[in-house]
């Protein structure tokens, strides 16, 4: 039997695992349409993903009320229910996921997903891949504080018995990479997100990587150091 720690890798999921921009946007854009506001720009809806849903209100309309952002975040979760059911939510895996996930599995990670999505929509976002079974911990902003707030990795760790300096963050946003460092866990951006690998690195990762051909390598090295 091996005496080798348990280690777990905690995943991001939109702009990390899966390419959902598309449907984000035109949920808020619906959202916007429902008050009769003007569309948010791509940029500004990128820039929040990641975020509890009502922070992300917040940030995008900053001239509503509270009780504005909380209802904002109901209509959007409501319009991206209905695009699920109406068959128009695309949020296709990113390259190199699904191998990257069994590279990991087969050198004895654990895996876990962290997420702004409430779990119900997680859910449905893993079983499109048929991903429901493959991590051990899923930890969303519906049971825990959001980012970049370390609930959701201190969660992971204590469901999964792995200590703080045995785990890594892999995300897209200075969120990601900030909860994981307050959490004291180590973090891995990736380039293809919603936040630039500049930002990244100037919140604390430890590396980026540019394809998930590179994140084995990757998350040796960074555990070694």
């Amino acid at each position: 039997m091996s005496n080798s720690p348990l280690q777990l890798a905690i995943f991001d999921c939109d702009g990390t695992l899966v390419d959902s921009q598309h449907s984000i946007i035109n949920a808020m854009d619906l959202t916007c349409s429902t008050y009769g506001f003007d569309k948010i720009s791509r940029d500004s809806v990128r820039r929040v993903v990641g975020l509890p849903l009502e922070i992300a209100m917040e940030q995008l309309f900053e001239d509503q009320t509270q009780s504005m952002h909380h209802e904002m975040a109901e209509t959007y979760r409501s319009h991206f229910r209905d695009m699920r059911l109406a068959g128009d939510v695309e949020e296709p895996l990113f390259d190199g996921t699904i191998k990257a996930l069994d590279d990991l599995e087969a050198d004895g990670w654990l895996l876990g997903v962290a997420t702004g999505k409430a779990m119900r929509g997680l859910i449905p976002t893993l079983e499109t891949h048929d991903l429901q079974n493959k991590f051990a911990t899923l930890q969303t902003a519906c049971r825990a504080m959001g980012k970049p707030h370390p609930e959701m990795v201190e969660k992971a760790l204590s469901e999964t018995g792995v200590e703080a300096k045995n785990a890594v963050v892999i995300g897209d946003t200075t969120y990601d990479i900030h909860m994981a460092g307050n959490a004291n866990v180590k973090s891995i951006g990736v380039s293809w997100g919603y936040h630039d690998a500049e930002e990244l690195m100037d919140a604390g990762a430890a590396c980026i990587i540019h394809d998930y051909s590179e994140l084995k390598q990757a998350i040796n090295k960074v555990m070694e150091s």
